[in-house]
C-alpha cells in the first residue's frame, strides 16, 4: 500500500477517539475492581508473578482490536494480549497498529493512577501517529510524522515549547527507570550497580553521578509521554517490547527527543521489535553545541554509567 492511498489524518482521528473510548473501559474495568471482590482481578500471569494480566487487559484490547478491523480491515495488528494468546505477527512496510490496551497493569491491579492505553502505527516500519491516553488523568498525548507532539490536542509539547531547557550533565537529569517483570539474580543486580551508581554521590561511590533523582512510574508508555513532555530527561529500559513503545517513540520524536537503540547506538525500524530503549528530551542549542548534540552527550555519559544484559 502507496502512501497516498493513505489518510495519515483521518488515521490520526481515529486512533485518538480509539483510545478515548478504551479508556473508558478501563475506567469502567477499574470500577468493577474496586466495587467487588473478584471482577477484573487478576486473571492470570505471563512470565512470572509480577507479570500481571487481568480480564480487562484482554477486554480493552479485544475491543480496539475489532473497532480497527471495522474501520481498517487491511491493516494488520500486533497487541500483547494477541502476543500472549499465541498470536505472531512480524513488522513488515504494510500499515500495523501496535497496541498495549493497559501498560501499567500492576498499578491498575493496586489503583495507582498511572495507568494507559498506548495505541502506535507503523508504516514501512517507522511509527507514524501514536496515541498513549491516561483515563485516570484524562491526559492524551498523541503525535503525527511532521505534526508535533501535543496534550490533550492543544498544548505543544514539550511543555516549555519552543524553548526546551539545556541539560548540562547526565548528574543534572530526572531519569526515568523501571524494575521490570525479570527479577532474576543477573539483571536485578546489573540494575541495582547501574542504579546505584545513577543516584549515588561519586566522592564515596565509584562512578556515581548523583542524578537529580530517579522516577519509576510503572509504565514505558507513561514514561515516553514524560520525557516528550519534557518531565523526564530521559528514560532506559531493557526488557520492552514494541507495544510498550511504539507510540512513546513517535510522540518523543515529534516533540524533539531523540530515541536509541542498544548502547546509545543509532536507532532503526528493527530496532522497534527489539528490547532495548533508550530516550531523551528535547534540548535547546546552545553555543558550541547543537540540541541534537547535547542529546548525543547525555547518551554518552548514561552508557558509561550502564550495565546492559541482553533479552
Amino acid at each position: 500500500m502507496s502512501a497516498d492511498e493513505l489518510d495519515f489524518a483521518e488515521i490520526h482521528r481515529f486512533t485518538v477517539q480509539l483510545a478515548r473510548d478504551a479508556g473508558q473501559r478501563i475506567l469502567d474495568g477499574s470500577q468493577q475492581r474496586t466495587s467487588s471482590d473478584d471482577s477484573a482481578a487478576v486473571k492470570d500471569t505471563k512470565k512470572n508473578r509480577v507479570d500481571l494480566v487481568t480480564e480487562t487487559d484482554q477486554a480493552v484490547e479485544a475491543f480496539i482490536k475489532e473497532s480497527i478491523a471495522a474501520k481498517y480491515p487491511q491493516f494488520k495488528f500486533i497487541g500483547e494480549e494477541s502476543f500472549a494468546g499465541g498470536e505472531r505477527v512480524d513488522l513488515t512496510d504494510e500499515p500495523t497498529f501496535i497496541v498495549d490496551p493497559i501498560d501499567g497493569t500492576t498499578n491498575f491491579v493496586h489503583a495507582i493512577d498511572f495507568v494507559c492505553c498506548s495505541i502506535g502505527f507503523t508504516y514501512k516500519q517507522e511509527p507514524v501517529i501514536g496515541v498513549i491516553y491516561n483515563p485516570f488523568l484524562n491526559k492524551l498525548y498523541s503525535a503525527r510524522a511532521g505534526q508535533g507532539a501535543y496534550l490533550n490536542e492543544t498544548t505543544r509539547l514539550p511543555l516549555t515549547h519552543p524553548h526546551p531547557p539545556a541539560l548540562p550533565s547526565l548528574g543534572h537529569a530526572v531519569i526515568g527507570v523501571e524494575w521490570g517483570s525479570d527479577r532474576s539474580k543477573a539483571v536485578i543486580e546489573k540494575k541495582g550497580r547501574t542504579f546505584m551508581k545513577l543516584a549515588g554521590d561519586g566522592n564515596e561511590i565509584e562512578g556515581g553521578v548523583m542524578a537529580h533523582s530517579l522516577r519509576s512510574v510503572g509504565s514505558a508508555a507513561i514514561n515516553y509521554a514524560m520525557v516528550a513532555a519534557g518531565q523526564l530527561d530521559l528514560y532506559w529500559e531493557i526488557g520492552c517490547w514494541s507495544w510498550d513503545v511504539c507510540a512513546g517513540t513517535i510522540i518523543a520524536r515529534e516533540a524533539g527527543g531523540k530515541v536509541y537503540a542498544k548502547g546509545g547506538k543509532a536507532w532503526t525500524p528493527q530496532d522497534l521489535m527489539g528490547h532495548h530503549f533508550f530516550v531523551v528530551r528535547a534540548i535547546a542549542d546552545s553555543e558550541g553545541e547543537t540540541g541534537e548534540e547535547a542529546q548525543d552527550r547525555i547518551a554518552r555519559e548514561f552508557f558509561q554509567v550502564a550495565e546492559e544484559w541482553d533479552v
